[in-house]
């Protein structure tokens, strides 16, 4: 696809040049401030209101115009993972250990680029607010933004953001109404059994042999106990053990991970899993310890938005580049408490299929694809002309 009237094709430049710029400096969840630091100075230099420090180092950009009391937020995620990059070209991280495997780097430049535009050129009613968020990746960053007063502070009507997407063509759409991503819970069983001689199985409990029933009938769960048209997945990530070579061991530790599209399922498998863990402990005369965190909540997107979403993708790329009714993915989002906070919509920008731009995300060798920055930015300045139109 090309970038035939493209409102924000004159700043490509600079949007690439910001990405690259914050791609060569990854930082972590809540130490983004050399990128906070960026994005303040270049809002301040676009005429845009400014707010530093709102839920720890995320930057809130504010943009009036007219007489409009409506609003509308558009977030982008600005935090990197711990992940050792292995590109080489001349913008790859200098940070050892921190690279920008989510594309986060990207997703700011687009944002940045509408903000600009939109200040200098965007005819629209109303207020537009530019949410930059920290520690996407921990699930941590939303909520900090909105217990620091997020949506009190700049209220809104409607939320919305882009992530891009590896495997879906570059520069299409996807969006869905109802959950998109899954939330995520991480597991932690510690299983007391009783320690013995290899040679003398009988003096024991085999916390091994305990552990692993438990993983086996942990297949059950979403088999047996849940309804066939839910979806689920639970994975065991570690099996841990205090024995030895002749040593039978007293002690087991599982840990692993869980995603689910709705509460429901969500507090399905809790209930669930302790259940199981707690019956085949008490058969075998073992105790037990067991821990479930919610880390991510499902993304769940409200359906009038969705559509807006939907038909401002259209008006971009075009109804043939637009999945209107997407299916969901299993991975995870922060986004997801924003849109528990307020309606709004969370969409896909197809990141590209092959080569670089198809490399999956959370890998050393990924990178965002620069060709998809005038659509990411192209989306946004239509959005708040279509929701804020002028009278």
């Amino acid at each position: 696809m090309t970038q035939n009237n493209s409102p924000t094709a004159d700043i490509r430049a600079d949007m690439q040049a910001w990405r690259h710029d914050i791609h060569r400096h990854p930082e972590l969840a809540f130490e983004e401030r050399r990128t906070a630091d960026l994005v303040a100075r270049l809002l301040g230099e676009f005429g845009l209101e400014v707010h530093t420090g709102v839920g720890n180092t995320g930057v809130v950009g504010v943009l009036r115009k007219g007489d409009s009391r409506r609003a509308i937020g558009m977030r982008a995620d600005m935090d990197a993972l711990m992940i050792q990059e292995q590109n080489e070209f001349d913008y790859r991280s200098i940070n050892a250990g921190k690279m920008h495997a989510c594309g986060h780097d990207g997703h700011t430049a687009m944002l940045l680029g509408a903000a600009q535009y939109l200040a200098s050129h965007g005819e629209f009613d109303g207020t537009a607010v530019f949410i930059f968020q920290p520690a996407e990746e921990h699930g941590e960053g939303a909520r900090a933004m909105i217990e620091d007063g997020l949506f009190e502070r700049f209220p809104v009507d409607a939320v919305y953001a882009i992530h891009n997407f590896p495997s879906l063509e570059t520069g299409k759409f996807a969006v869905r109404a109802g959950s998109i991503m899954a939330a995520e819970d991480n597991f932690e069983i510690v299983i007391n059994g009783v320690g013995h001689h290899a040679a003398m199985p009988h003096l024991g409990k085999d916390a091994i042999v305990i552990g692993a029933e438990i993983v086996s009938a942990m297949q059950t769960l979403v088999a047996r106990s849940m309804d066939p048209l839910d979806s689920a997945v639970v994975s065991f990530t570690e099996f841990v053990t205090n024995g030895t070579v002749n040593v039978v061991p007293g002690q087991v530790i599982l840990k692993g991970d869980t995603r689910s599209l709705t509460t429901k399922v969500q507090d399905l498998i809790e209930t669930t899993m302790h259940r199981i863990v707690a019956g085949i402990c008490a058969a075998n005369g073992a105790s037990y310890e067991f821990s479930y965190q919610r880390n991510f909540i499902p993304t769940v997107n409200t359906p009038a938005q969705a559509a807006i979403a939907a038909n401002v993708a259209r008006s971009v790329v075009g109804a043939d580049n637009v999945v209107g009714d997407s299916r969901p993915a299993m991975t995870s989002e922060d986004f997801g408490y924003m849109l528990q906070a307020r309606p709004g919509a969370y969409l896909l920008l197809g990141n590209g299929v092959e080569g670089i731009g198809g490399c999956s995300l959370h890998n050393p060798a990924y990178d965002f694809n620069d060709d998809i920055l005038c659509k990411g930015a192209d989306f946004w300045v239509a959005l708040v002309q279509d929701q804020l139109a002028t009278a």
